[in-house]
């Protein structure tokens, strides 16, 4: 069993200095309880505490590390940047491969510009959009996380909901009046909100496989009825593909689902690690953007030549060597296979959603296809359920509303001995 004296020290150390003890909420384990563990390096499928005990990981720091941390190729392109310089705040020739890259791989991404960030991603997007329509109202859904610029705030998942924060303080009243949100997988309630802002909505933004609230799937139609509504209504449909993007296929969700956004928010894979974010989409859109256009977006750091190098390199090997996506998406199916007879064994409720390799349970006995289905699983079970694999060695992301998010780095060996601990489990009294 694992012992995690090293970490709670650091993590008393820790209180005394940084909010919570933590830079980023969820990682305080405050929705499963007990002391958060520290890591000091990570090789492969593998993290290792600053105890030297190792885990499998089944979060690829929230899914850039696609390919298992450490990737070679990266790690040495990594270095030879840092070697020239590792931030001009002017133009550099990588920048313009990176971005030619991705539109060579994305559909309907006609101009793509860097920023540092997810969050800052889908606020500029949506910045763009109100200003190309001259409308401020959006519709966002429940449970969806678009990062924590004020306006996205509003009934978000991940963090939000794991702290159970229903109105966070510092959000004025008109960000809020302007944030309108409905059911995931709620079309109809989408068509009654448009018909009552008629002519207000500026756009439609979703994860198109949301991650949020654990992995959830767009039912039949869902997608197809967002992007026909939009384009009777001329609303701009943005799709978040911080987490989808260039993990559920080279295109991302647009490519997997067959459906077109106009404007599209990518982090996370393109910069295979680094902090980087991007939003882009059709030419006559993005072409309100700074300087061809009145909608400003700035930043120092966008662009860093170390962030676009580790995205370039990670980015062109998925490129070049399309089944590397296959196979990830073999082993998450496996893994499903795998925990599904353990889970049929015990004979308890629970739910088991996949679409390429994200994957998450919850323990309900109903199907999980909207924040209200996800929260009303039993969430101290999966508390419980998340601790004893902690204990056996497998590092899941602290949350029944989070996506697990597979590596390719990962070894059958990985996934039999994952799904042994997992009957190991649910083999406990308490679970």
């Amino acid at each position: 069993m694992y012992t995690y004296e090293s970490s709670r020290s650091l993590f008393e150390r820790a209180q005394h200095s940084i909010p919570g003890g933590v830079n980023s909420p969820v990682r305080a384990f405050k929705s499963v309880g007990g002391t958060p563990v520290f890591f000091e390096k990570a090789k492969g499928a593998y993290l290792y505490d600053v105890a030297a005990q190792r885990y499998i990981d089944y979060i690829a720091s929230w899914g850039p590390m696609i390919l298992g941390h450490g990737y070679e190729p990266v790690t040495r392109a990594i270095q030879q940047q840092v070697e020239k310089a590792t931030s001009f705040g002017a133009p550099t020739e990588i920048e313009v491969e990176m971005a030619e890259l991705i539109k060579s791989m994305v559909p309907n991404v006609d101009l793509i510009r860097m920023v540092n960030s997810g969050t800052e991603a889908c606020m500029s997007a949506l910045r763009v959009a109100r200003g190309y329509t001259g409308r401020n109202k959006f519709i966002k859904f429940e449970g969806c996380y678009h990062g924590h610029a004020d306006p996205f705030l509003v009934k978000a998942g991940s963090g939000v909901a794991t702290f159970n924060i229903q109105t966070v303080p510092g959000i004025t009243a008109g960000a809020a009046n302007d944030t309108l949100t409905c059911a995931y997988n709620d079309l109809a309630a989408v068509e009654q909100l448009v018909n009552r802002h008629k002519g207000e909505i500026a756009a439609i933004i979703v994860e198109p496989v949301a991650g949020n609230m654990g992995c959830i799937l767009p039912g039949p139609g869902f997608l197809e009825g967002l992007r026909r509504i939009c384009d009777e209504e001329q609303i701009i449909l943005i799709f978040d593909e911080v987490m989808n993007g260039f993990r559920l296929a080279l295109g991302g969700a647009q490519e997997r689902l067959g459906i077109d956004a106009d404007l599209v928010t990518y982090g996370k894979v393109i910069g295979a690690g680094m902090p980087v974010g991007a939003f882009g989409g059709k030419k006559h859109i993005m072409e309100v953007v700074a300087p061809l256009g009145g909608v400003y977006q700035a930043g120092t750091l966008s662009g860093n030549p170390v962030a676009m190098t580790a995205g370039l390199t990670l980015l062109t090997a998925l490129k070049e060597n399309p089944q590397l996506l296959t196979e990830v998406d073999e082993k998450t199916t496996y893994l499903k296979n795998g925990l599904e007879q353990v889970f049929k064994a015990w004979g308890q409720p629970y739910v088991i959603n996949q679409l390429g390799s994200m994957i998450s349970v919850h323990f309900s006995g109903e199907p999980v296809v909207n924040f209200a289905t996800a929260a009303a699983s039993d969430i101290a079970r999966f508390n419980r359920f998340f601790h004893a694999l902690l204990k056996r060695g497998i590092y899941l992301p602290p949350s029944a509303f989070e996506s697990w998010f597979l590596n390719n780095a990962l070894t059958t060996e990985d996934l039999d001995q994952t799904i042994k601990a997992v009957k190991e489990s649910l083999e406990e009294p308490d679970l």
